[in-house]
């Protein structure tokens, strides 16, 4: 009894771990039979077992069509049986995709991020007004928040009005605006403040298990 045993390290890689060692078991017996007309009988009743396990994805669109090419693949492209669906080949399921397009964006001043350049983009979209001054100073103000980041120093005004008129092509300009941004006291200080309301939120107080010192009635 003892040799008769068997060990996963000696049975044979299962492609699709997910169905189980059964589902594997019955389509190699489906691979085995030589009428085509058994094996497609076999491979009908294999997508109910397979689609009874997964009862959740009945209602999905093409999900019968993911199970006859969870089938082939399982049976490593060697069940010769007929499908409602397109049966994919060896070569189409090992061929690599294509590398993808990711956007390449080098910004001059990295500390900001890209986000603000999209802003900065659609602020050049707007027509002149208030609208426009507001989001501008919400940008500025950003920025600096982005730079206090990066710097924890201090930093001017007149070197953020100078980044977003450069960032801008010139189009955003505050140098000569009387308005200051916020004090970069404030900006870390509201930073700090959200940090520690954060951590106050996971801070559980301990309940005195102590009740000897309690009175009772």
């Amino acid at each position: 009894m003892i040799d008769n045993l068997e060990y996963n390290t000696e049975r044979e890689h299962l492609i699709i771990p997910e169905y189980g060692r059964h589902i594997q078991k019955m389509i190699n017996y489906a691979k085995s039979l030589e009428k085509k007309e058994e094996r497609n009988k076999v491979a009908k009743a294999i997508i109910a077992v397979m689609g009874n396990m997964q009862p959740h994805l009945r209602d999905v669109p093409d999900f019968q069509h993911k199970l006859w090419d969870q089938l082939f693949i399982m049976s490593n492209f060697e069940l010769d049986a007929d499908s409602p669906y397109d049966i994919p080949t060896k070569e189409i399921y090992e061929e690599r995709p294509a590398p993808l397009n990711y956007p390449q964006n080098f910004p001059k001043y990295r500390f900001y991020g890209n986000n603000i350049k999209t802003m900065i983009d659609v602020a050049n979209t707007w027509e002149d007004g208030d609208l426009k001054d507001a989001l501008t100073y919400t940008i500025a103000n950003h920025m600096k928040k982005c730079f206090l980041n990066w710097n924890k120093d201090t930093v001017e005004d007149a070197v953020i009005f100078d980044h977003l008129f450069e960032l801008s092509n010139g189009k955003l300009n505050l140098k000569d605006s009387k308005e200051d941004l916020t004090d970069a006291t404030s900006l870390l200080r509201s930073k700090n403040k959200f940090s520690n309301n954060s951590n106050k939120k996971g801070h559980h107080h301990k309940k005195n298990s102590n009740n000897r010192q309690r009175k009772r009635y």
